[in-house]
């Protein structure tokens, strides 16, 4: 049995431990119940949703898996072109803005979902939910403009996660592993890899933080109690990254 995260608490500090999960979930395609039953195991404060439902009745959907997860819808899904963030009611959200990434003719639009997010009285954390593109040099550009949008979130303390179309060799993977912490190779936990069971070793989902945030572990949570192997094989056709954080009081 995988041992559990940290659990989400505020220390008497002001300091605040958080738990981030980033999940592509593929429009809701597969296993709902499944899903939700990953989602609740991993007790997160905040997820970083991407392909949430963009097109007929999407904000239904949103506030299905919502419910079912015992978290609040935050923002994202259609109006951020698919990521999305949900949040437990320990999160309170100052602010939010989605972003729509300038578009290569032909290829997905993709986009950003952006919070603020305070835990206790003065632990605040900026949140990001991005996709990248699957072209290389698309996918580099919007890499650039991730950090640029982090940074512009104002706040010294932030996570950023989403499925990044590249490994940790890739060009935008490094891009941003040289201005963030990445989650896994800080702090390894659970499994690495994070494409579909069966399918081809890879990493292209992550959790990545700004320097001053304390990672406390991160990595798939195959193996950790209440998720189960056969629901991360019918909720969808990536693997969830569970992340713990310390997050500095302001």
């Amino acid at each position: 049995m995988l041992p559990d995260l940290p659990a989400s608490r505020t220390e008497s500090d002001g300091s605040a431990v958080v738990r981030v999960l980033s999940y592509n979930i593929r429009s809701l395609r597969d296993d709902v119940g499944a899903l939700s039953r990953v989602i609740r195991a991993c007790a997160p404060d905040v997820v970083c949703i991407q392909e949430a439902p963009r097109f007929f009745r999407w904000r239904k959907a949103a506030a299905r898996l919502a419910r079912e997860t015992d978290l609040t819808y935050v923002t994202g899904g259609a109006t951020a072109s698919g990521p999305m963030l949900l949040a437990s009611l320990r999160a309170h959200v100052e602010r939010t803005e989605d972003i729509l990434l300038p578009r290569t003719p032909g290829l997905h639009q993709r986009g950003l979902a952006t919070a603020v997010v305070r835990f206790g009285r003065t632990a605040r954390l900026g949140v990001v939910s991005c996709h990248l593109s699957i072209r290389d040099a698309e996918r580099r550009r919007q890499g650039r403009l991730v950090l640029e949008h982090l940074a512009a979130l104002g706040v010294p303390h932030a996570v950023l996660a989403g499925d990044l179309n590249d490994r940790p060799d890739g060009r935008t993977f490094a891009l941003l592993a040289q201005e963030l912490q990445d989650g896994w190779a800080t702090r390894p936990w659970g499994r690495e890899h994070t494409t579909r069971l069966g399918d081809p070793l890879q990493r292209i989902d992550a959790v990545f933080a700004t320097k001053d945030v304390e990672v406390l572990g991160c990595g798939v949570p195959m193996g950790l109690a209440g998720v189960e192997e056969a629901d991360l094989r019918a909720a969808t056709d990536h693997l969830p990254v569970l992340c713990a954080v310390r997050v500095p009081a302001a």
